[in-house]
């Protein structure tokens, strides 16, 4: 699976908890959650970026200072301290680190960006920027100024030792011996080693690589081995100091060399657990040359998506706007190309720089050159090659430039030798650049521009593949077990568009079709907008997220049409379409008329939107791969995109349930919870999994799909993990339809077992009745009855749904998830194995 050392000792999680740690969410707060998270089930704990970052940082990503940890999230002690109190109770940590850049918005913050303003090409780490000097004239380019320029700058001398030009309240260097008394700021500024631009001059003037295009994150070298130990130093520490087990890696696609990268980390780790934030799309394959365990878990997620869409809805949502973009490849192309003509212009600009050499003649100029390098990093199928590696994705992308733009053919033509060869500065360049371009152009703008069904238009994923079957679902998991057994997976992260529980709702939607296209309609009467697609847009995520506050509405409603960029922008709103798109937020609240609208939908979805939520959390909890949860949604999350996902957890709450559901004598919870707005049922379905898989790794050894007959057989999704049985309901609105479950039946390996959500005892058959199993919860989690896992209060098929009792699993012997191949197999394990011609 990996480039590991053979013989490494290698540890990797059965699950893992994401905290977002902050300034108020310090790892103080975190370290006094590790009893919970121990006993909600996970297996590691799961950290966002705690390196020094800048100062009211909420998320991490803008590390300023790799020496230590961010002071205001605690602390480097506060982070040991957190670190033993998770080892002490069995709990590893995976900490999230940011390679590829740091943050400069405020300069006294970063020591080395402000000693690269100072000295320039002079300052001894003026290697560890990408900075195109020549570009600049030996100058950065800063983009802060607005309109006034340099009228806005102000000359602060009031420390003659420090002297330094302020915009506004941010200070910058100044280099020694360039401030004389009387000087203007106009001749201060002369003399420095960057100069200040207006900031619109970000999108073609830039000389410095950003993430994406994020002025105030500047990319570092980090493929220099000078700037991988600096900005390593303290992560390297880490484990030599066993406080840290793995890592997660933020943005290797931006990197020189990825692979590189990854194999220095490894070296450093020890060949630690390693995941990266790898944006897959549909098909593509993890290269088989990293040393790492994974990704971090979206490709899961949207096949997991797709198989609880009711394929039969697509017609209905694709016509209810009127305005849904027909041709997916060609609406990304152009988004894509936008992005590469606008705020990513500066990247195309360079690479253009670095091929004029070779390619420039007296019908080649700049300008074509250009254009060229812009339609082919609009033409990219996949974020990013790794060269030699993914050629033909190269390949496809100029051959399909060329096809589109044959008006560029010579200038392609000229330029390809460059752009194939792995050493040419070039193609490195073009390969960092095309995912920033995917990045903005897909996730940031095209999926704000289709709205049939809002909840494919999720990271990593196609929402022009509207549904998966069964069938597809089951060879999915097939082949994340045999090629990378211990890559992560997601249901809601930090960078999610929707939560898990808002996208549940919404895919109800598909199994309305002409319903909701008629419910589109009436409030489009009540509340129109010319913008159809976006309005469409909007609707879905009021009602996925409802009920969400008008504020957080508010929020999401500016950020998804400026992104969208067709009816207003980030750069230049129209107030008087935001002004009737913030009408419709307001009638969710105020217009009684579509507050009628939505609560009938709500009587229609509520239901199934909790069933849909149930079975996307067990599936995922109980299918190969390690599943992460993400802050809080072990109860319902009905979030919305950054930083609506983002929003405190109410943990005093979670620990009050899960307490009630462990029940005092660690025997379950007098009374099952119903399933309801409390989420007590989606804490209770994620205890119990997680503790199976952490408790009992020899359970969940292998994955065999499970066939289900009768009349409402289309409506299961079960698996076998090699001795814990996962059942599940999908298109619960269609279930409804053809009368429940009647005669369904799963056909596990005949075997007495035990439902760890219910308690209820499942005497062994040739098929399991549905309309028994799951009369009390729209999924099952079955283990065989003898084993350590099944202990406590057992009921009957029919008296668990009577008594509404639940069993505890039991610790008991536990055994970490690396024990996994060498786990002692059960007699009830070897019994299945017999069985199913596995022994």
């Amino acid at each position: 699976m990996t480039a590991r050392t053979p013989g490494a000792a290698h540890r990797a999680p059965a699950s893992t908890y994401r905290l977002q740690v902050s300034a108020d969410f310090d790892l103080d707060a975190a370290r006094d959650l590790v009893d919970y998270v121990h006993d909600l089930g996970a297996d590691w704990l799961y950290l966002s970026p705690v390196l020094q970052a800048e100062a009211g940082s909420n998320h991490g990503y803008d590390v300023v200072d790799h020496t230590r940890v961010d002071t205001d999230r605690g602390g480097d002690e506060a982070m040991r301290a957190l670190a033993e109190a998770a080892h002490a109770v069995g709990l590893g940590v995976l900490v999230d680190v940011v390679p590829n850049h740091v943050g400069v918005a405020t300069p006294e913050s970063n020591p080395w960006w402000w000693s690269l303003l100072e000295l320039g090409q002079g300052s001894p780490v003026a290697w560890a920027f990408d900075v195109d000097w020549e570009a600049g004239d030996g100058k950065v380019r800063i983009p802060v100024l607005d309109d006034r320029l340099l009228e806005a700058v102000t000359l602060d001398t009031s420390d003659a030792e420090r002297p330094v030009l302020r915009v506004g309240e941010t200070a910058y260097p100044t280099a020694p011996a360039t401030v004389q008394s009387g000087d203007t700021v106009e001749a201060v500024h002369e003399r420095q080693h960057y100069a200040f631009v207006h900031w619109k001059r970000a999108d073609h003037d830039l000389n410095y690589r950003r993430f994406f295009a994020v002025n105030t994150l500047a990319a570092i070298r980090v493929e220099e081995p000078e700037v991988f130990a600096a900005s390593h130093g303290v992560i390297g520490g880490w484990f030599r100091d066993g406080l840290v087990d793995g890592l997660r890696i933020d943005h290797p696609d931006g990197l020189y060399d990825p692979a590189g990268y990854l194999q220095d980390l490894a070296e450093l780790t020890g060949g630690a657990y390693t995941l990266v934030e790898k944006i897959l799309e549909p098909g593509e394959q993890l290269p088989s040359s990293w040393p790492v365990d994974g990704t971090t878990g979206y490709d899961a997620l949207g096949v997991l998506d797709r198989v609880l869409v009711d394929p039969a809805g697509e017609l209905a949502l694709t016509a209810a706007s009127g305005s849904e973009p027909t041709d997916w490849q060609q609406l990304t192309h152009d988004t894509r190309r936008g992005i590469a003509d606008g705020i990513l212009g500066s990247e195309v600009e360079r690479l253009a720089r670095l091929l004029a050499p070779t390619a420039a003649t007296e019908t080649i100029t700049h300008e074509r050159i250009v254009d060229a390098v812009a339609e082919i990093v609009a033409s990219f199928d996949v974020y990013r090659t790794y060269l030699p590696e993914g050629a033909h994705n190269l390949i496809d992308a100029l051959e399909g430039a060329a096809e589109a733009r044959p008006d560029l053919d010579d200038v392609i033509d000229r330029i390809a030798p460059a752009l194939v060869d792995p050493t040419n500065a070039a193609a490195i360049r073009l390969q960092q650049t095309s995912g920033m371009v995917m990045a903005k152009g897909v996730e940031d703008t095209a999926f704000y521009r289709t709205s049939r069904l809002s909840s494919l238009s999720e990271v990593g994923s196609d929402p022009s593949v509207f549904a998966v079957s069964v069938a597809e679902f089951h060879r999915a998991q097939r082949e994340r077990l045999a090629s990378w057994p211990h890559t992560m997976t997601a249901l809601t992260t930090h960078d999610t568009k929707r939560s898990e529980d808002t996208r549940a709702r919404i895919a109800v939607l598909a199994e309305l079709g002409d319903e909701w296209a008629a419910t589109f309609e009436r409030l489009q009467e009540l509340v129109p907008l010319e913008d159809r697609v976006f309005a469409d847009l909007l609707w879905q995520a009021i009602v996925g997220a409802r009920p969400a506050s008008r504020e957080r509405l508010h929020a999401y409603a500016e950020k998804a049409s400026r992104e969208a960029g067709d009816s207003t922008t980030w750069t230049e709103p129209d107030e008087d379409f935001e002004r009737r798109m913030h009408a419709i937020v307001d009638a969710a609240f105020d217009e009684p008329a579509v507050v009628a609208v939505l609560d009938a939908l709500d009587e229609r979805i509520d239901a199934a939107g909790w069933s849909n939520g149930l079975t996307q959390k067990l599936v995922q909890l109980t299918a190969p791969g390690v599943p992460d949860v993400y802050q809080g949604t072990e109860f319902w999350d009905r979030s919305l995109v950054d930083p609506d996902n983002r929003r405190p957890v109410d943990y005093a709450e979670r620990r009050h349930v899960l307490a009630e559901l462990d029940g005092p004598d660690d025997d379950g919870p007098e009374h099952l919870p119903a399933v309801g707005l409390d989420g007590a049922a989606k804490l209770l379905v994620t205890t119990r999994a997680l503790h199976a898989r952490r408790d009992r790794p020899e359970l969940f050894t292998r994955y065999l799909e499970l066939e289900a007959t009768g009349s409402a057989a289309d409506h299961v999704v079960a698996f076998d993990r090699g001795g814990a049985v996962t059942i599940s309901t999908r298109l619960p609105i269609g279930l409804e339809r053809v009368g429940g479950w009647g005669d369904t039946l799963v056909h596990p390996v005949p075997l007495d077992r035990v439902d760890l959500l219910t308690g209820r005892h499942v005497p062994a058959a040739r098929g399991i009745a549905l309309s028994e199993l799951l009369d009390t919860y729209p999924v099952a989690l079955l283990v065989p009855a003898d084993t350590d896992t099944a202990t406590g209060r057992v009921e009957t098929a029919a008296g668990a749904a009577d008594a509404g009792r639940a069993s505890r699993p039991d610790a008991g012997d536990a055994t970490t998830a690396g024990d996994t191949a060498d786990a002692t197999e059960t007699e009830a394990q070897a019994e299945i194995d017999i069985l199913e011609g596995h022994a």
